[in-house]
């Protein structure tokens, strides 16, 4: 079996299509230099703390005070060993950097799938999940996110997605966007990429996923979203490569929290290991757990409901060996060995509301790549699969394209399907816990519009609540409290 390496993987929106591999430098080519992140023992940043890290042999590059965090440069191999000696310094480790799979196939994974409009000229009867959502769309006459009034929209909930960036211009959901920000430095985190220039009003989406996961949030043309009246607010942290270190990713969480939003999405999640040992020596993941769980709580603690996807492994979080053993057949070798309990974030994170991925044709069986776990998924939510056949069978060829989720996707990006309209494209089949993620998003956010005084964890009750008690009676290791609902979580029935 070919080794993968280890890091944060963004949730795998086509299984195959849109994973994310992630390399970790001390497996690398040594480089010159390396990054690192450094947790200081209290969540805001000491005086010294400059002083500290040069005297220690690095530079740093990035300071988050507001959790107590540094992203620093080293080419010092003692760097780690310098850092000891300080007693303000709870955690360092290497910074995980994570890359994108660079095959994306066209089509639905290669198989084009056409799509035939409604009579009206909108995609309404192909979107299952969103129609199971609402009611029928039932719930946009109680709460649809907004108010539209002279072809103009006010929000009353605005949700940010922190993910590969957005096509603001995008017919179903320029009318929506009110802004983002883009976390990318000049040349990207390579250095070398001209394309990227370091503007951090450049949101353009130059991947799809983003503008996906934006659709089924607050689309509002050919398909709608959950909420098809609420904001969105785009926080770009993938560069055109498709790469990401953790650092800008909790500065994303961060800045949506000083922006006021009132529901960030992270269709994102990866595996921090807390011990581990690489050519005789050990390592731990330690800073990098810390400072997720600082940024999740500075958002909660600024009344921001975070929604997070559970990731697409097929693994029982609650089974703590078979997470640690799956990273040393997919990540290790012999002189990568993970020994220590195995945390994915953001997904688990307290405070975080972690969803699994429920499909259209079962009350009973999780899409087959979900996640799941006792005290791990809140809810489900529709993320789509390849139907039941396919279930049944295993067999590729048995695929249903048409149980995945149907969203928007970028109009100057290849498309997944061929549709019978090729001068309007825009719009994508996709399935994955990246699905899941946006469906729960959406409805914290009309929640939100529909009672603005909730705190995050009144958002999160209701919404266990109201869920659909699929699975076993009660809370279970699959759906959590049940599929989340955007019609009865505004009902109340």
């Amino acid at each position: 079996m070919k080794k993968r390496k280890m890091g944060m993987a963004i949730v795998t929106s086509s299984i195959l299509a849109l994973s994310l591999t992630s390399f970790n430098p001390q497996t690398s080519a040594a480089p010159l230099s390396k990054n690192y992140l450094i947790a200081y023992n209290q969540s805001s940043l000491p005086k010294t703390y400059q002083t500290d890290i040069k005297n220690a042999g690095g530079v740093v590059i990035n300071a988050i005070p507001e959790i107590g965090g540094l992203e620093v440069r080293s080419s010092n191999p003692n760097f780690l060993s310098n850092l000891k000696s300080n007693s303000s310094i709870i955690a360092a480790n290497v910074e995980m950097h994570y890359k994108l799979d660079d095959e994306q196939p066209a089509g639905a994974d290669g198989q084009p799938v056409t799509l035939q409009p409604d009579k009206n000229g909108t995609y309404w009867s192909s979107q299952w999940d969103i129609s199971h959502l609402t009611n029928d769309g039932k719930s946009y006459k109680i709460e649809s996110g907004g108010t539209e009034a002279n072809g103009m929209v006010t929000h009353k909930a605005i949700v940010g997605v922190i993910d590969t960036g957005i096509d603001a211009n995008h017919p179903d959901l320029k009318a929506n966007y009110v802004g983002g920000e883009s976390f990318v430095p000049k040349g990207g985190y390579s250095g070398d990429d001209p394309s990227e220039t370091g503007n951090p009003n450049d949101v353009l989406d130059r991947e799809g996923h983003g503008t996906h996961v934006a659709g089924s949030i607050a689309a509002n043309g050919k398909i709608k979203g959950v909420g098809p009246d609420l904001g969105i607010r785009a926080y770009r942290i993938f560069d055109s490569s498709g790469s990401a270190p953790t650092a800008p990713i909790v500065e994303a969480v961060i800045q949506s929290a000083k922006d006021k939003v009132d529901v960030v999405n992270m269709s994102l999640g990866g595996y921090d290991n807390l011990k581990y040992e690489f050519n005789g020596s050990k390592y731990s993941d330690i800073a990098d757990v810390l400072l997720w769980k600082r940024a999740v709580k500075y958002a909660l603690n600024h009344n921001v409901t975070i929604v997070a996807a559970a990731g697409n492994e097929s693994l029982n979080y609650a089974d703590k060996k078979s997470l640690t053993d799956y990273l040393n057949a997919n990540y290790g070798d012999t002189n990568l060995v993970f020994k220590g309990v195995t945390i994915e974030v953001p997904g688990g994170t307290p405070g975080v509301i972690t969803v699994s991925s429920s499909n259209k044709w079962s009350k009973n069986q999780l899409a087959f790549y979900s996640n799941y776990g006792n005290s791990f998924i809140t809810v489900a939510a529709p993320g789509g699969d390849n139907g039941p056949k396919y279930a049944g069978t295993g067999d590729l060829n048995d695929r249903d394209f048409t149980y995945r989720s149907l969203s928007t996707w970028p109009t100057y990006l290849e498309p997944y399907f061929t549709t019978i309209d090729p001068e309007h494209p825009g719009y994508a089949y996709l399935h994955g816990t990246s699905m899941a993620s946006p469906k729960v998003a959406g409805i914290a956010g009309v929640i939100k519009a529909a009672h603005p005084d909730y705190k995050p964890a009144q958002v999160e009750a209701l919404i266990e609540k109201t869920s659909l008690d699929y699975g076993k009676p009660g809370h279970d290791q699959y759906f959590g409290a049940g599929e989340a609902n955007a019609y009865t979580s505004l009902t109340g029935k």
